[in-house]
């Protein structure tokens, strides 16, 4: 063959050969992939997968300290948190932590506490991970621990120009006022129906009405409003304390209010339920006696009260929670950690262990007295577990 047709057919075929390769699908560079408008499927070694947090520890896998710790509301004394409430806190054997004015100096004192006590709270020793429950009794007028929201009492509320708005606001600013500040549960608001004027409620205008419907009402908006402010409300003292004359206050000792059934269903009980609708995340349950319900037993320690009526009757299933554990009502039943006892085998998901000169003492006696009827068997066991799930699932709520 003549060189010259030789050249021609080689150059030929190095024509066609560039055109074949421009015709193929281009590749993304190191994927080995076509770009064919199309996401190519990665390789299992392509890329890393993400990193998630892990979700909280269920109650299932805490040990029974931790398990009892879970139930407790502790408090302690002074400006200051105690080293040994923040390494309980750590070790997950904590609930949560209330304040009395004594450990409040400002807003700003308080916002560095809560934020300290949530760091610990964050430690890796501590498997439940979820915001500790920080809670104050702030519920207007007189009985306010920070300054600030709301300012009127329900009382006031009750017999302003136009209730509804006032209990949304006082609502509100009370979640505001509460989450500025880093806590984020108000024992607040008081559903109590008040029968006279004077009485244990009214004096201190804790009690919006005499008239059930209108307590329903105004405290449902209080409810509804408070928690779009991402603070957990508080419905109490159930059943009811609006009966109570002024000299009769369950931290002093024994009350007995014989009160009919009829009556607590049909008065005492409206506003829970209409409470219950507007899904407040816990209620208090006091520590009177009503005799038409439990002839021997605080509401607090009554299963009949706390299981028969609040959870089957009205349908709650949010947390319970305790009125102080060392009120003087419960002179009658022993030592802290056997009140603890009664109050967890009646149904309370917390108890609340402060206002004393050894409140971090207060609720460990609590804490133990709670792990040994747990491992004992005293407290079933099952019931126990999903009261602490309960109250993990409220804190995981409260998450910001």
């Amino acid at each position: 063959m003549p060189a010259q047709a030789a050249l021609a057919i080689a150059v030929l075929l190095l024509v066609l050969l560039a055109s074949a390769c421009a015709r193929q699908p281009a590749k993304a560079p190191g994927t080995g992939h076509a770009l064919t408008g199309t996401t190519p499927t990665p390789t299992p070694t392509s890329t890393p997968p993400p990193t998630r947090t892990p979700p909280p520890t269920p109650a299932r896998a805490l040990s029974a300290r931790q398990l009892a710790g879970q139930r407790v509301i502790f408090g302690y004394r002074g400006l200051t948190p105690p080293t040994r409430l923040l390494s309980l806190i750590s070790h997950g054997q904590v609930a949560g932590v209330i304040f009395f004015a004594d450990n409040i100096s400002s807003p700003t004192q308080l916002r560095a506490v809560a934020r300290k006590l949530q760091r610990a709270a964050a430690s890796p020793d501590n498997p439940v991970r979820a915001p500790l429950l920080l809670m104050v009794d702030q519920e207007g007028g007189r009985v306010r621990r920070l300054p600030g929201a709301p300012l009127l009492s329900e009382r006031a509320i009750g017999d302003s120009a136009d209730p509804p708005a006032a209990a949304t606001r006082a609502g509100r600013d009370a979640g505001r006022n509460l989450r500025d500040i880093g806590l984020n549960v108000n024992l607040s608001p008081v559903l109590d129906v008040f029968r006279k004027q004077g009485n244990f409620d009214d004096r201190f205008g804790r009690s919006y009405s005499t008239d059930a419907q209108q307590v329903a009402v105004l405290g449902a908006n209080f409810i509804r409003s408070q928690q779009r402010e991402r603070v957990a409300a508080t419905a109490k003292h159930f059943p009811g304390l609006g009966s109570a004359d002024k000299t009769q206050n369950t931290d002093e000792g024994p009350v007995i209010l014989p009160t009919s059934r009829d009556s607590l269903a049909a008065v005492d009980e409206l506003p829970f339920k209409s409470a219950i609708s507007a899904r407040v995340k816990l209620v208090m349950v006091s520590w009177a006696i009503y005799p038409s319900l439990d002839p021997g037993l605080p509401a607090g320690l009554s299963s009949t009260v706390v299981q028969g009526r609040l959870r089957e009757a009205l349908g709650f299933k949010g947390v319970t929670v305790s009125d102080g554990i060392q009120a003087d009502a419960l002179d009658a039943f022993g030592t802290i950690g056997h009140r603890a006892e009664l109050a967890a085998g009646a149904g309370m998901d917390l108890l609340i262990c402060a206002k004393s000169k050894s409140s971090v003492t207060v609720g460990l006696t609590a804490m133990k007295g709670l792990e040994d009827a747990y491992l004992d068997g005293r407290l079933d066991r099952a019931a126990f577990r999903a009261s602490v799930q309960r109250v993990i699932d409220l804190r995981k709520s409260l998450r910001n």
